[in-house]
């Protein structure tokens, strides 16, 4: 992990996080008393998860999290994907416990875990960590690592928990890693000195290396339970916060976001903007162009459909104002179906249209920055016009 500190960026771009977004990881050791228990008073992660991707919004903060591999023996697979369903289709990745943990550690902004060795790992990394279950008669007193657990922040799962993630975050002290390992970087060598000691071996005179850390496949949020999105319209500037439950002190105007693959078909139905990703030849749904007139042909009171094509590029089309495609500047770096959602907004707030088709620049904010994106009219084609597009102009006035 230490040889492996320069390509934290790598790994969190592999995880798709966002410039901007604060990935948070959830650990959990194997243990009844542990993050993930056997559902006694100290179990508390699977209810926890709903509520942090509830209260954290969608483009500020990535979720995945790291199960002990006895977990995953323990229960399966499938029950392990079932129990945390939920969190799952809201956002969470669950990490390979096997290839992917350290490369997690890595790419982390904080770890919320218990009193188990992935969570010393974060803090002897200098990552941010909150205490979710810590079982101290299970360490020696005397230890390093109880002093470790005595000494680190608690979360209160009772409490609202983003001012705790956020406070984490600012107020983070950085632990000596000596509670972990008084040789750091020297183990390879140190280990196998020892074990060919054991042998009764001479030991090679090659250097003691370890296999560096592979970058791990590209694996982004995939999203599906419907998000509220929020949104205050100034000019061009839209400031907007996704979240899978509006917050009781919402401000500003709402409207509902549904991936094309929710769980309720029922969602689509209520469904402001109706959204899927994929490529934008793929045979199976047709061109953008062509899914989002389906779309709107067959969700009566749905008033937009986006397909997200690329990493910054969506198709939009209202059924108002027609056709659109979104391209992000150099300085974007948000989820496409966010701008669609933007756009959708600034649409929404501008009721005549303008009789031209200029391109025209929106600044998103969210995600600790501005992203701007650039919005225009497609080449006119037969499937252009419909539906809803009735030649309106562009940009809005």
């Amino acid at each position: 992990m230490l040889a492996a500190r320069p390509y934290r960026d790598r790994f969190r771009r592999a995880l798709g996080v966002r410039q901007g977004q604060r990935l948070v990881v959830l650990n959990s050791t194997w243990n009844p008393e542990g993050f993930f228990g056997d559902g006694g008073g100290q179990d508390v992660l699977p209810s926890l998860l709903p509520r942090l991707t509830a209260e954290l919004p969608a483009d500020d903060y990535r979720l995945a999290a790291v199960l002990h591999p006895n977990i995953w023996h323990g229960h399966g697979p499938g029950q392990i994907r079932a129990w945390l369903d939920r969190a799952r289709r809201s956002g969470l990745t669950l990490i390979d416990p096997d290839l992917g943990w350290r490369q997690a550690l890595l790419a982390a902004d904080l770890v919320i875990g218990d009193f188990g060795a992935v969570t010393y790992y974060a803090a002897a990394l200098d990552v941010p960590v909150l205490l979710a279950a810590a079982d101290q008669d299970r360490l020696d007193p005397d230890a390093p690592l109880a002093t470790f657990v005595r000494n680190a922040p608690r979360l209160d799962p009772h409490a609202p928990l983003r001012p705790q993630v956020e406070s984490t975050h600012h107020t983070h002290s950085p632990h000596p890693a000596d509670f972990v390992t008084s040789a750091p970087g020297a183990s390879a060598p140190l280990l196998r000195k020892h074990f060919y000691a054991l042998l009764d071996l001479p030991e090679p005179t090659t250097p003691a290396l370890l296999e560096p850390l592979p970058l791990p496949p590209y694996d982004p949020p995939h999203r599906t339970a419907p998000l509220h999105v929020l949104t205050r319209v100034q000019g061009t500037d839209i400031t907007l916060q996704r979240s899978t439950v509006q917050p009781y002190d919402a401000d500003g105007d709402a409207h509902l976001a549904v991936h094309e693959d929710t769980r309720n078909p029922g969602d689509l139905e209520s469904a402001d903007l109706i959204v899927r990703d994929g490529a934008p030849d793929d045979p199976r749904l047709g061109s953008p162009v062509a899914w989002t007139a389906e779309v709107l042909r067959r969700h009566a009171h749905c008033s937009a459909a986006a397909y997200v094509s690329g990493p910054d590029t969506c198709t939009l089309r209202t059924r108002s104002h027609g056709l659109f495609e979104l391209s992000a500047g150099p300085d974007a770096d948000l989820d496409p179906a966010a701008y669609a959602s933007a756009l959708y907004a600034w649409l929404t707030s501008h009721k005549t249209p303008a009789p031209d088709d200029r391109p025209t620049t929106l600044t998103v904010h969210a995600a600790q920055g501005p992203h701007s994106v650039t919005v225009s009219r497609p080449p006119r084609t037969a499937d252009a016009d419909s539906p809803g597009s009735s030649g309106a102009g562009w940009p809005p006035g």
